[in-house]
């Protein structure tokens, strides 16, 4: 699912990544924690195909057997809306745009014809316990709700692997918990595998594995017992 080997990343004369490999499976659920700095959201970032490691030549990043450093940027761009789906801390909706809209965007960027986009977001968004916030915008959407709607965003073309970045930072302890159960009943009804960075020790401690980032490298890969 994803193989990532020797990954390195250097701002300026700083080295963020310094040699990361990591091999996750499909349909597992992954959290990365460590201190602010230690690398997190670079290494997830990197794993998004949102930016490069700093080494192309000498390190490799496969998802789902494509080795993506071989693509050119409309390629990776193709290949990012079709397989990886994202969640931010901060949703990233678009306040004009009514929640279904805003759903239906990396649809209408994959040229899905509008009915069949729609009809997935109203699939998506019925699930999420959101048939009623169809028309809504996001200043009319509690903060919960919002971060439902970047869930239903992140799943409308199916990818197969979900990238979130503190996905509850900005949420209440009970829209935060509805959330994190929420990973796990996505995983079980459309199999995605996820990883996740987290500082919120509950959320970390629910996934498959625990990655611990310490100073850009990976020094714990802890398995969860179930």
């Amino acid at each position: 699912m994803i193989k990532a080997t020797n990954l390195h990343k250097y701002y300026g004369d700083l080295e963020v990544l310094k040699g990361v490999d990591l091999h996750i499976t499909k349909g597992e659920i992954v959290s990365i924690v460590g201190a602010s700095g230690a690398g997190k959201t670079t290494l997830l970032q990197i794993l998004g195909t949102l930016d490069v490691q700093s080494n192309r030549k000498d390190s490799s990043l496969l998802i789902n057997d494509t080795e993506t450093s071989s693509l050119n940027d409309k390629e990776l761009a193709r290949f990012r809306n079709e397989h990886i789906g994202f969640i931010f801390q901060f949703h990233q909706l678009l306040p004009e745009f009514t929640a279904i809209e805003n759903v239906c965007l990396p649809a209408f960027i994959k040229k899905t014809s509008k009915p069949d986009a729609e009809k997935r977001a109203k699939e998506l968004l019925d699930f999420l316990g959101l048939k009623d916030r169809y028309l809504h915008k996001p200043a009319e959407l509690s903060g919960g709700e919002q971060q439902r709607v970047a869930v239903a965003r992140a799943l409308i073309n199916n990818p197969s692997i979900i990238f979130a970045d503190e996905p509850s930072g900005n949420l209440d302890s009970e829209s935060a918990d509805k959330l994190h159960n929420l990973f796990f009943e996505l995983r079980e009804k459309f199999g995605q595998t996820f990883v996740i960075v987290t500082h919120n020790e509950d959320l970390a401690e629910m996934a498959d594995r625990k990655l611990t980032m310490v100073d850009g490298k990976i020094i714990n890969k802890a398995v969860i017992a179930s």
